[in-house]
């Protein structure tokens, strides 16, 4: 049988959890009840939904004026546009695969050599870096993020493009010149140094991105492995880039969607040619170029031709971003049932 205090104790514990039940709850409902029954909180959830539905309203008459605008040459030409390689104000002939391949090709470049650096970069922050360095570190990252892009072009045509003339001049009278690549003439305005200008651009916000999901792995991960004798690469090649790759991915995509974007940065340095060519030394254009170029001088069906250009950029610039935002979220999903 048990003794008096024991029942009373049993008691007690009863009426805390009820009363921290109550608790618990009754904010929340007088939070709902409180939304539309006071006319301060109705005001505030009106004119922040209004906030909200504005961005998406702000999305939806941008693709609207695109379409809009871009229709004649969205009639005139229809997929084909996509896919041809005249350019010709005088005929009035327009296609878009030599800027479609640029950013596709300067992108993709950029990506290839900023994400093993970025990815380094962020490992070393979060596990490695002791902590006086890694407040500068990151401080140097985010002021690479805050950097105007036509400093960058200037730092292109001024530092990069000189030494990229005298690597190219070099290539030429070598016998790599006969390699499809590195075919071109030496003038340094080319597709590798818009990428090289690319890269740089879209190194701080992968970092950013992938020490925060790197630093918000379970510290369980980290003690599993280091308790089965992992040694710290092992640690951090196994559990912790596994439980973070979908959120890596997600940075990478981010940083493939500012590089898709970028305009006056690499229009200073890409060159600006008309042709889709496989060559790393050759001018080439990007989608966002050629609007920079070309849209306060155009006329007649030019002009819903860029507009047409402008929507193929929009919708691309839509669907990376809502892959990266799926990504980051099911990592995010992932570490809360971890």
């Amino acid at each position: 049988m048990p003794r008096p205090y024991e029942c009373v104790k049993v008691l007690l514990h009863l009426f805390m959890n009820s009363q921290n039940q109550q608790h618990n709850t009754i904010p929340t409902e007088r939070l709902k009840q409180s939304r539309f029954g006071n006319l301060g909180d109705s005001i505030f959830y009106s004119s922040t939904l209004i906030f909200a539905t504005s961005v998406l309203v702000a999305t939806l008459l941008i693709g609207f004026q695109l379409i809009k605008t871009s229709w004649p040459a969205i009639q005139h030409f229809g997929w084909r546009f996509l896919f041809t390689s005249t350019w010709d104000p005088v005929h009035q002939i327009y296609g878009a695969w030599p800027y479609i391949w640029g950013t596709l090709a300067s992108s993709l470049l950029a990506l290839i050599l900023a994400v093993p650096v970025a990815i380094g970069t962020a490992i070393f922050l979060v596990e490695l870096s002791p902590k006086w360095l890694r407040g500068v570190l990151s401080f140097m990252v985010e002021l690479l993020a805050a950097v105007p892009s036509v400093v960058y072009g200037l730092w292109g045509i001024f530092v990069l493009i000189p030494v990229l003339q005298k690597i190219q001049g070099g290539i030429a009278l070598s016998k790599l010149s006969v390699l499809p690549i590195f075919a071109g003439a030496p003038t340094g305005y080319s597709m590798m140094a818009g990428a090289l200008v690319l890269s740089i651009m879209i190194l701080p916000i992968i970092t950013a991105v992938t020490r925060d999901v790197i630093a918000n792995v379970p510290a369980t991960q980290r003690e599993a492995a280091f308790g089965l004798g992992s040694t710290h690469w092992e640690a951090v090649k196994g559990p912790i880039l596994r439980s973070a790759r979908s959120g890596i991915m997600g940075a990478v995509i981010l940083g493939l969607a500012r590089a898709l974007g970028e305009t006056m940065a690499i229009t200073m340095v890409i060159g600006n040619g008309k042709d889709a060519s496989l060559s790393l030394l050759a001018p080439a254009n990007t989608l966002a170029s050629i609007l920079a170029n070309q849209f306060a001088e155009a006329s007649g069906l030019q002009l819903p031709s860029l507009m047409y250009i402008a929507l193929v950029l929009f919708g691309v610039a839509i669907i990376v971003n809502a892959i990266a935002r799926l990504l980051l979220w099911n990592m995010s999903r992932g570490m809360k049932h971890a």
